[in-house]
């Protein structure tokens, strides 16, 4: 099934265990072999992403898309991990 791109942007996107994640804001897309990328979700869930933080979804994690987004795979959580404080 062949979908416009264009389509996918504000589609709502689940989690495999049904939890909202957010819509489509953009996309991320592979000029070098013409196909999209990823999904890129801003304003996220913040159970599921720290501070609401937006984030790329790897194309190979979604498992269907039509009138929703359905992932195959997400993390429990996503965080922002903060190196090491260098010492003075």
């Amino acid at each position: 099934m062949m979908v416009e791109a264009s389509e996918l942007i504000g589609l709502q996107v689940y989690t495999p265990n049904g939890v909202f994640l957010g819509n489509v804001n953009n996309l991320v897309l592979d000029l070098d072999h013409k196909k999209v990328d990823g999904l890129f979700i801003n304003e996220t869930n913040p159970l599921l992403v720290e501070d609401s933080k937006a984030v790329n979804v790897p194309y190979r994690w979604i498992q269907a898309v039509g009138d929703v987004v359905v992932l195959k795979y997400f993390p429990k959580r996503v965080t922002t991990r903060k190196g090491p404080t260098p010492k003075k």
